[in-house]
């Protein structure tokens, strides 16, 4: 993801902001500005917002370093305007490695409430809590904001319906009896039908339930697809896919070379080498942007994609989907037995989906 900073690691995950947080703290400075509150009231504001963000840091963490403990690492914590982010290097398949890595995030959340609540004062009755919260966040009830928040972020996220880790839970819970395949099917279906009630509340009372439950249809179904495209490469492995036939280019010609090539034949990605070794690597939409930038005498050196990434011709095919489609871009090189056998990318793994998608409904 571009326009990310990096605000440190902690147990070797690295910590990204996005610049558009930014907007976000501009936003909360003139909202405080257009009621009528002073500079010290919108300080208080933006400090709030920042601690609620650094527990989204602790709420990812906690899914972090559960999956950690089971083998399962995670590449990033990134922190958006809307939320944190974990990236997972694969997501857990076991039920009960599912439900301790999705249940550790509200967990911590609930954990960070119940230690808030020894150094608040809780209101007797709604109107009491309506009198404390009515004047913004202030130095008398940050606290207890902040209590509030973190509960509501647990719940929120408890909800049975994907992406929220409710719905992982769910799913992991329903996996200790089912299928994971119909686990994961009655888990989108339920939370779809808790996302149809939200849209259903949002036209009654509050329209950002609408877009709340929007946003849960939209990811319920990328979850089933995710789950029906991971079927369909069940019992591959890189072997079954690998392209054995591939075009080597020296990283001193120029790229207009490698544009030749791709205009006379059906070659559309090169391995760079240089001294017979490969120092690269480089695609059809990598040369297409390379000329329109620097023009078709540009060095293949100067153009060429120099982060090698190799696997295992009998790695599964279902374990390597998030790592061919976080770059699509990039070309893997195969290897077997220490020796370079052939190459694949995105484009060949998504045609031989669609080529299995097309033969499992003639079956």
């Amino acid at each position: 993801m571009k326009g990310l900073f990096k605000l440190g690691s902690v147990a070797g995950i690295g910590i990204f902001i996005h610049w558009t947080f930014v907007f976000l703290i501009l936003f909360i400075v003139f909202v405080n500005y257009k009621h009528g509150q002073n500079s010290m009231q919108a300080v208080w504001s933006v400090l709030f917002v920042l601690c609620v963000f650094m527990t989204v840091v602790l709420h990812e963490l906690g899914h972090a370093l559960i999956a950690k403990s089971f083998n399962i690492k995670t590449k990033s914590i990134t922190l958006l305007p809307i939320g944190g982010i974990a990236r997972l290097e694969r997501l857990p398949e076991k039920p009960s490695e599912e439900f301790f890595v999705a249940i550790a995030g509200p967990l911590v959340n609930i954990a960070l409430a119940l230690l808030t609540y020894f150094f608040i004062y809780i209101p007797h009755d709604s109107e009491e809590l309506a009198s404390q919260l009515s004047s913004g966040v202030n130095a008398n009830n940050f606290f207890l904001n902040f209590y509030i928040v973190n509960f509501t972020l647990a719940i929120f996220n408890l909800i049975p319906a994907f992406p929220m880790d409710g719905g992982r839970i769910l799913r992991a819970l329903l996996a200790l009896r089912l299928e994971r395949s119909a686990a994961t099917k009655i888990a989108v279906r339920f939370g779809q039908f808790i996302a149809v009630v939200f849209v259903f509340l949002g036209v009654l009372y509050n329209p950002f339930l609408i877009l709340i439950g929007l946003f849960v249809i939209f990811s319920a179904q990328m979850e089933a697809e995710s789950l029906i495209f991971k079927n369909l490469l069940k019992g591959y492995t890189v072997r079954n896919v690998v392209m054995k036939e591939y075009k080597t280019i020296e990283a001193d010609e120029h790229l207009k070379n490698a544009i030749a090539i791709i205009l006379h034949s059906e070659h559309k990605k090169f391995l760079i080498t240089q001294d017979n070794r490969i120092v690269g690597t480089l695609n059809k939409d990598q040369i297409i942007k390379a000329l329109s930038e620097k023009g078709d005498e540009a060095l293949i050196f100067d153009v060429m994609d120099r982060e090698l990434s190799y696997i295992d011709i009998n790695t599964p095919l279902e374990n390597i989907i998030e790592r061919v489609y976080e770059k699509k871009s990039a070309v893997l090189l195969v290897k077997e037995k220490d020796e370079l056998v052939g190459i694949l990318d995105a484009d060949n793994l998504s045609e031989f989906v669609l080529i299995n998608s097309i033969k499992s409904k003639q079956d």
